[in-house]
């Protein structure tokens, strides 16, 4: 289903059936259509109640995201997904938040109620399971050097706060940002029983422990211009493992170093698909099934 809607489109929307939709600009490269569509199918297969749901992409300019959010709860569309820009621009827009998404200032699942949209974010979820899955490694318990201070790194920096980790070492170039970024996170630091740091990239403190796990939250290897975020060597203690939130390109510079050290490394693509697992939780009311998803992720990424 390649199909990319407009809003104009959803103006004459009356499609039978159960529709689910994921929201973006641009969004004409979403694998998220071929994951969920994969899921339901499977579903379907086992209960006839999922053999009329569909999951669609609408590309929504930032300034027609109220417009649209109103329309698809009109059109009583079950869910979204939301993905750049609209993460932090829904977070004041529906209904109600979960209080897990609280933190994050930001959403990227809703489901639809009868008052409005719930807000939800699956993106700590997915983290934390792609980690265990790929990396076999638990935040809980870990040192974690954390690359970025956007919305992303906020989100993995909640779910790193909130699973416990050893230690949240935070790196970003622009200073304020990064005081921002921490000043927010201090009251989930367990009371200061979390130790909390910020620091330059260019400039590591020794201190770092090791076995730390790095997670890239920037979006410094989207390009293949783009230079690598960090440079690990300059890690004094060997770290567990790199997992950067990329998943296109498939392997990043960050990612490319990684491997030339000998160092464990996995890119974004299974953080994607056990966020869109989540969401399908949430809509749905049951498991959904993985392995479809990961297949139907895998193939588009590859063609």
């Amino acid at each position: 289903m390649d199909t990319v809607f407009t809003l104009q489109d959803l103006r004459d929307w009356n499609r039978p059936g159960t529709s689910l939709a994921v929201l973006g600009h641009p969004i004409k490269h979403s694998l998220s259509p071929a994951m969920h569509n994969a899921a339901l199918a499977e579903m379907a297969r086992a209960d006839p109640r999922f053999a009329d749901w569909r999951y669609h992409r609408f590309d929504i300019l930032p300034d027609a995201l109220p417009d649209a959010l109103e329309l698809l709860h009109r059109k009583k569309f079950l869910g979204l997904n939301l993905t750049v820009p609209h993460k932090t621009l829904a977070f004041d827009r529906v209904a109600g938040i979960d209080p897990a998404a609280r933190p994050v200032g930001a959403i990227n699942t809703l489901h639809w109620t009868p008052a409005g949209w719930r807000g939800h974010n699956t993106d700590g979820h997915g983290l934390a399971a792609a980690i265990r899955e790929t990396l076999a490694r638990e935040l809980a318990g870990a040192p974690v050097v954390l690359l970025g201070a956007g919305g992303a790194a906020r989100a993995a920096a909640v779910e790193c706060l909130r699973r416990r980790c050893a230690s949240l070492w935070i790196a970003n170039r622009t200073r304020a940002h990064l005081d921002t970024l921490l000043a927010a996170l201090r009251p989930l630091a367990a009371a200061g029983t979390i130790p909390l740091h910020g620091f330059d990239p260019a400039a590591p403190p020794a201190d770092i422990p090791v076995a730390a796990l790095v997670i890239n939250a920037t979006s410094a290897g989207l390009r293949d211009s783009d230079p690598a975020p960090f440079d690990l060597a300059r890690l004094a203690r060997r770290p567990a493992g790199v997992f950067d939130m990329i998943y296109n390109p498939p392997q990043t510079r960050l990612l490319a170093q990684a491997a030339a050290l000998g160092l464990p490394a996995v890119n974004g693509l299974a953080m994607l698909v056990h966020q869109g697992v989540r969401a399908l939780e949430i809509w749905t009311g049951q498991p959904p099934p993985i392995e479809p998803m990961r297949r139907a992720a895998g193939k588009i990424r590859q063609t």
